[in-house]
């Protein structure tokens, strides 16, 4: 670091630290295409102020310490704590060792959707295991995990039924309803009571419609879970179908890798289970998991982005396959448990600094910053100091509660726990000397503007 940058002016405008993409989401104007260039500006801005914390790549593999370069083009390298990769199974030699195997055999492409000649021998057999790891479920595979959630709601739902959900479900779910029906009720975070009151209307007023009722096994920008046998007991009350997405949890947690549902022996509860495999599973691609064949069967050519995109290539239908296949033994057990030993100590190695470690013990740390400005300063500086971790801010989360949400991973130690607390902090120090030396274009104190400097509730 260079350390006279604790101490000179910096100077960022006040416009590079405020604002949110919400601002941006609906422009108008007859131009289609220019009438982006608002959002453009705002966005260089803070990429030319080094405060744009999204679309980084990674130089290395995506380990424990990895090689990153931002989007404004500046090299750093550190201890990981921002990649998805829970198990540590990316590098994993038979990992590797499965995926040569497979483009020797088929190639790397699968050139067709799965019902057109798309599917290969490696895919049909994993489905046949997911199949059995979800305890003889039907399981239909897409291409990405995005695609599998929009499908498990769109491929299902139609303009007279109704979609109870979640305010915080995912955006692939979100999407996945606004296609299939205007008929859309969100509900408070977590609360199974304004779930039973939404339920008791529609069935009032609609007695024989469709209700599908959406959650999460594992929010990832909470870090918490809902109440799974209050909501199936909703549900059968008033006759809805139950929908939970497990794409953070399965395979990283649970007897057996089978997630918070396994744990509550609740795995059965869900009529509609998704998942994607890119957070435990080594690849990317996603399933829809089901009770009947015939669900599964009309999933397969009435849900858009099955019928309609490139099936799962043979690389990563091979590779999820051999992930699983980890997941299921001894080795995986004792990943598992590595990783929420780390989990652990993170957790309470951040609370043990005065932060906040939001939610759950999970593979997901979110560690509370509060004010928009604080957290893109900290995430400005934390290469600085060697940590790596994503800022997460509003709308993906509330207004003034923006986040570094520390992914850990299986493969982390102790000492890189240690680390990149410390990066943390002192990130978060420099970081808040910036904000009382930031100045506006107009030389007015950035404070004065209202931004809070508070990094712990």
């Amino acid at each position: 670091m260079d350390m006279s940058s604790s101490s000179r002016k910096v100077s960022i405008p006040a416009s590079a630290l405020q604002g949110s993409l919400r601002d941006y989401r609906a422009p108008t104007g007859p131009d289609l295409v220019g009438r982006t260039d608002g959002f453009f500006e705002w966005q260089d801005l803070r990429r030319r102020n080094d405060v744009w914390p999204y679309a980084r790549s990674t130089e290395t593999a995506p380990a424990t310490y990895c090689k990153v370069r931002s989007d404004s083009d500046r090299s750093f390298q550190g201890i990981n704590f921002a990649s998805q990769d829970y198990l540590s199974l990316s590098s994993h030699p038979r990992i590797k060792r499965a995926a040569i195997e497979a483009v020797e055999r088929y190639g790397v492409h699968s050139a067709g959707s799965a019902a057109l000649l798309g599917n290969t021998a490696n895919s049909l057999d994993l489905e046949a295991k997911f199949s059995d790891f979800l305890g003889g479920r039907e399981v239909v595979l897409y291409p990405t995990g995005w695609s599998a959630g929009f499908a498990s709601v769109q491929g299902f739902v139609r303009p007279e039924d109704h979609v109870v959900m979640d305010v915080l479900a995912h955006s692939c779910l979100q999407e996945g309803a606004r296609a299939a029906t205007q008929n859309i009720h969100h509900f408070a975070h977590l609360n199974t009571s304004a779930v039973i009151r939404r339920l008791s209307r529609i069935r009032e007023k609609s007695p024989d419609v469709g209700i599908l009722v959406v959650t999460e096994s594992l929010f990832s920008m909470h870090a918490d879970m809902p109440d799974f046998a209050g909501l199936r007991q909703a549900c059968d009350t008033y006759g809805a179908t139950l929908l939970i997405d497990c794409a953070h949890d399965l395979g990283a947690m649970g007897p057996g890798g089978l997630g918070n549902l396994g744990s509550a022996g609740l795995l059965d509860a869900a009529d509609i289970l998704i998942g994607s495999f890119s957070k435990s599973f080594a690849s990317n691609g996603g399933f829809v998991s089901v009770k009947t064949r015939a669900a599964a069967e009309y999933l397969k050519y009435f849900s858009a982005t099955q019928t309609f995109s490139n099936a799962l290539s043979p690389v990563q239908a091979a590779v999820v396959g051999t992930a699983l296949d980890i997941i299921r033994s001894d080795e995986g057990e004792e990943r598992r448990q590595r990783l929420m030993d780390n989990i652990l100590y993170l957790r309470k190695t951040v609370e043990n600094t005065g932060l906040r470690a939001l939610g759950i013990p999970s593979p997901i740390v979110p560690v509370f910053v509060g004010s928009e400005a604080l957290g893109r300063l900290i995430s400005r500086r934390m290469p600085d100091f060697g940590g790596i971790a994503n800022l997460v801010e509003y709308p993906a989360v509330p207004k003034a509660e923006s986040r570094f949400r520390f992914q850990v991973m299986a493969d982390h130690t102790r000492s890189d726990v240690d680390r990149v607390v410390v990066a943390l902090g002192s990130a978060l120090e420099a970081a808040r000397t910036d904000l009382e030396l930031c100045v506006t274009v107009d030389q007015s104190p950035l404070k004065l503007l209202g931004t809070s400097t508070s990094a712990a509730a």
